[in-house]
Order: structure tokens, then C-alpha cells, then sequence
């Protein structure tokens, strides 16, 4: 089975490194090729994240387009001062089979950077790589709905973008839960209704939201990226839980519409065979050729790998 890893990292971010040592993963250049090459992962959505300085993600100085670099490199790319550009960070060495949401970073968030995406956006080399955009929500102290943000959903109409949002718990103490709850996408979808979004980790621990959100609006779908951080034991032990699996199952259940959830990692956070297995528990086998693989072609307009 060709899978297509969704929602997965390449920045060199510090709490990714953290996150690498607890799930055991290598966080490299080859490590992620040859995870992806042992479990038949074709091809990857990739969501833009700078840091300007270890460790203080979410940074307000980033620019306000975040592409991804190699975690090799820190800060390669340019520096604070290189944010009007919206490829700040871009790199070559990000692997072919790439695509990327670029970050959205409400602060600096310009006029000048958004008519430079939208250049940007009318080359064939970006238009061969950036599939969306990503707003990180919580992180960010903005609601989805603020109009700081209409900018970019105008840019995802026009030119036929996924807006990927993060919703539910965070990795930081310093985000606010209040703007990451999946119910702040409602309006959001009906306001711009020829728009796709993603909501990411299915809002957990607000799954059920979620999946109403995704029931009720054509245009928001869910990534199951994220359910768990650790390593392979953790994730087993977890799939013992029988509480715990069925507080994810209950509203992809309730949804039911499969056809709308796409599979994910959040990798450096977990190892990807083991969140294949974990993922494979939550959805119906007969649904495995659409979550793992043809969803994501769809929604992020990927040539098929």
C-alpha cells in the first residue's frame, strides 16, 4: 500500500530535536528518507515552521511565511531580517517528494509578503512545491477568524489551496487552548466556503467537535497526525487502552465519512511504522486505500507518486 505521510516536520526546530529523543527517531535528512523508504511512504506534506532562535518557537520574529529547512541546518536561510521574503528557508535539500503548507506567522504577517507569495505562487518552481498554507493556531495568540489571516485564505481561494489549521492540545505551555478549539473552524468554513481546510490532529482531545465540524462543512476535512508522541512502545501500550482507542474511534465513528480523513505523523514525534499500525486501528480496512494515500492526492493536489 503507497501511503502519503500528510502532516510531518523538516525544520530545525528545537523541541522537534526533544521530540526526536523521546520517540527515538533520527531526525536527519537520510533518517526520514529511509523511515519513509521501510514503510512505502511516496511522498509527504510538510508544515513550514522557522525559528530565529532555539527554543522560542512560537517566535514572533519569524518571517510571515515559514517554509522548512533541513534539521541539520539552523537557521539556514537568512536571519530575522530576510522575513519579507516569504521563501525565507527554502531549501534545495528538502527531498523531492516534499510538498510543503507554508507557515503563517500572525505578527510579521505583511502586505509586502503576501504580494511577494503571490508572485511567488505564479512561478512553476513554487507552484510544483507549496500545496497550502498553515495557520498554528494557539501557538499564535490569534483566533482563526481574526482578519489578519483573510489575506492568506483569499491567496488559498485563488489559487486552489489547502489552509491546514492546528487544532486541539499543544506542545507548548505557552499557547492558548481558546483559539486552537476545532469550533472556531465552523465559521471559518462558512465564511470562506470555497476554501479547503485541515483540521490537524482531529482537535484531539475535542475529537467529537471536530467531527461535527467535518459532518456539517463540505470544506474541512481532519488529519489523524498527532494522536501520540513517543516511541514504538509507547504507541503499543497505548493501543492496549481500550479507552483510549475508543475516544479516538467514536468520532471518526460518528463522521463517517472517510473520504475526508487523511493519515499523518507528525514526525519527528513518533516512528512512522509504528503510527502506521496505530492509525490502521482507527479507520476500517476497507478505507485504508483512501485515508492512507488517494485523500491527500485529492485535497493537496499532489501528482500521484
Amino acid at each position: 500500500m503507497k501511503i502519503i505521510d500528510a502532516h510531518t516536520h523538516f525544520s530545525n526546530i528545537a523541541a522537534f530535536h526533544y521530540a526526536a529523543e523521546e520517540s527515538g527517531v533520527d531526525f536527519s535528512y537520510n533518517g526520514l528518507l529511509n523511515e519513509q523508504a521501510e514503510n512505502n511512504i511516496v511522498a509527504s506534506v510538510c508544515m513550514g515552521l522557522v525559528e530565529t532562535r532555539p527554543g522560542v518557537f512560537p517566535d514572533r520574529d519569524a518571517p510571515g511565511f515559514m517554509w522548512a529547512h533541513s534539521p541539520g541546518e539552523l537557521n539556514a536561510g537568512g536571519g530575522v531580517g530576510e522575513r519579507s521574503s516569504p521563501l525565507h528557508g527554502i531549501h534545495e535539500d528538502c527531498p523531492s517528494n516534499m510538498y510543503v503548507c507554508m507557515g503563517v506567522n500572525p505578527h510579521t504577517l505583511s502586505n509586502e509578503s503576501v504580494v511577494a507569495m503571490d508572485k511567488f505562487l505564479k512561478t512553476d518552481r513554487v507552484k510544483a512545491r507549496i500545496v497550502g498554507f498553515k495557520i498554528y493556531a494557539g501557538y499564535y495568540h490569534f483566533n482563526i477568524n481574526d482578519p489578519v489571516y483573510t489575506p492568506v485564505y483569499k491567496l488559498a481561494a485563488e489559487y486552489g489551496l489547502t489552509v491546514a489549521i492546528h487544532t486541539g492540545d499543544t506542545y507548548a505551555e505557552t499557547a492558548l487552548l481558546e483559539y486552537s478549539h476545532p469550533l472556531a473552524a465552523d465559521r471559518l468554513a462558512v465564511t470562506f466556503r470555497d476554501v479547503n481546510f485541515m483540521l490537524c490532529h482531529m482537535g484531539d482531545p475535542w475529537i467529537m467537535d471536530a467531527c461535527e465540524v467535518a459532518y456539517k462543512n463540505r470544506n474541512i476535512f481532519l488529519d489523524i497526525s498527532g494522536l501520540q508522541a513517543g516511541d514504538a512502545a509507547h504507541i503499543a501500550a497505548t493501543e492496549g487502552r481500550a479507552v483510549v482507542m475508543h475516544h479516538y474511534t467514536q468520532g471518526l465513528a460518528y463522521l463517517n465519512q472517510f473520504d475526508k480523513v487523511l493519515f499523518g505523523t507528525d514526525w519527528p514525534l513518533v516512528p512512522l511504522g509504528a503510527y502506521i499500525e496505530f492509525c490502521k486501528k482507527l479507520v476500517p480496512a476497507e478505507t485504508y486505500d483512501d485515508v492512507f494515500y488517494n485523500n491527500a492526492v485529492k485535497l493537496f493536489n499532489i501528482k500521484e507518486a
